[in-house]
């Protein structure tokens, strides 16, 4: 079997490595270890097809390390254990981990005493974020490297060398708007773009763009259901919306759209709905709610409708975050200490005599009674510094409740505020 064209030219050291320059330029810190002669555990990170794993192979090529490639996701434990036996009785050894976030508890546990004297560096591969799908004592043993999206200037030149390279499509030569086409319709995947014009090769020797029209259907799109481009691209949807650019947010609605996750659209639009719209405007933030119940009860393609007029809503209304503020002032302090409830507002109160606990039949001492730990009677959770005029009115109630006198002393209350 013929081996792909993106093998064929895979570069066989850092030099012939396009983008990354915060990787492999001068100052570039992959260029720095191989001048250092130095390489700890790295765990290399990014989008599919911007040369992760051709990085770690140049790397280990120019450093002269004995190394071997381990897939975690379809290679088991005994050829780690294969692996680990070489690296015994070598210096220096380096395992290149392609998947490495698919790697199960039992070929971690069986991994971490190599990568903890040294016998094994680690160089892992994964598309992954590994804050969230690398275990921590694998991750904490490693230095994270991110693999940023190839632009496409650098994809240009790679395909421009795949048409001059000994190894690559000698007989075929490409017009510069074809190869333009590829690398704006694969997604930044240098990869993919590679593969794509050796598919156009075997449909004519002179690649146009209506040969590439021919391949690709539809413009590749950055970001797939399940992984970190997904993600990436329902961050810069809620962003956009938060920063109030309808454009933007109508324009990352649509590139979700075409990865057919209605799941993931309404979820995120609900959250941001109540995150950033928030107080300043409620009864939107109902009508958002309404509208994705009803995108996923038709489904698309009709439900972009539907989420196109609560985009365009949510991202032109005025915002409000002190919601969301106030839960996480509030996790924050709990997160420092420790506060006692106060013992008449606890579910049944232990040796508590009857004037000091709680009065269920008394609506008039409520506001006056103390909530708060005592200890912390005077934090203030909730506040906002330029209210909507909806939210002028909530902030303007909540500072004449505060401004109820507080007691924790139920018995002196009660005889304070006879019935």
């Amino acid at each position: 079997m013929n081996e792909p064209l993106a093998h064929r030219l895979r570069p066989q050291n850092i030099y012939d490595c396009v983008g990354q320059s915060h990787l492999f330029s001068k100052q570039g810190l992959l260029r720095r270890l191989i001048e250092e002669n130095n390489l700890p555990s790295l765990i290399f990170y990014g989008p599919s097809g911007v040369g992760k794993t051709t990085a770690a192979l140049a790397l280990v090529s120019e450093l002269m390390r004995p190394y071997d490639v381990f897939n975690a996701a379809i290679n088991n434990k005994k050829q780690l254990d294969d692996i680990i036996d070489k690296a015994k009785h070598v210096s220096g050894f380096v395992l290149i981990m392609d998947e490495v976030h698919r790697m199960n508890k039992d070929k971690q546990d069986h991994l971490l005493p190599y990568l903890e004297n040294g016998v094994i560096t680690l160089i892992g591969c994964t598309t992954a974020n590994p804050l969230f799908s690398i275990n921590p004592a694998i991750r904490s043993r490693c230095h994270l490297i991110p693999f940023k999206p190839i632009e496409q200037d650098d994809i240009v030149l790679m395909l421009q060398r795949a048409l001059t390279h000994p190894n690559g499509l000698k007989d075929t030569s490409a017009e510069d708007d074809a190869l333009i086409t590829i690398a704006k319709r694969t997604g930044f995947d240098v990869r993919l773009a590679l593969n794509t014009l050796e598919l156009c090769s075997f449909i004519t020797t002179h690649i146009q763009v209506e040969t590439v029209n021919q391949v690709l259907i539809e413009a590749m799109q950055v970001g797939f259901k399940d992984d970190d481009g997904h993600y990436d691209l329902l961050s810069a949807f809620q962003k956009s919306i938060r920063g109030s650019d309808v454009d933007a947010s109508i324009y990352y609605l649509g590139r979700l759209i075409l990865l057919n996750d209605l799941e993931s659209i309404t979820r995120r639009l609900i959250v941001t709905a109540y995150e950033d719209v928030g107080l300043a405007n409620p009864p939107l933030v109902a009508r958002v709610v309404l509208a994705c119940e009803s995108a996923l009860k038709i489904g698309l393609p009709e439900a972009r409708i539907i989420l196109a007029n609560a985009v365009i809503e949510c991202a032109s209304s005025i915002k409000s975050k002190s919601a969301n503020q106030a839960i996480d002032h509030a996790l924050s302090l709990m997160k420092e200490e420790s506060h006692p409830i106060p013992h008449y507002l606890t579910l049944t109160p232990v040796n508590l005599p009857e004037s000091q606990r709680y009065d269920y039949n008394r609506s008039d001492l409520w506001i006056h009674v103390g909530y708060l730990p005592e200890s912390i009677k005077n934090q203030r959770f909730y506040h906002i510094e330029n209210p909507s005029p909806f939210e002028k009115t909530i902030i303007d109630n909540v500072e004449k409740l505060r401004s109820v006198e507080k007691s924790y002393d139920m018995k002196a209350l009660k005889k304070k505020y006879p019935r």
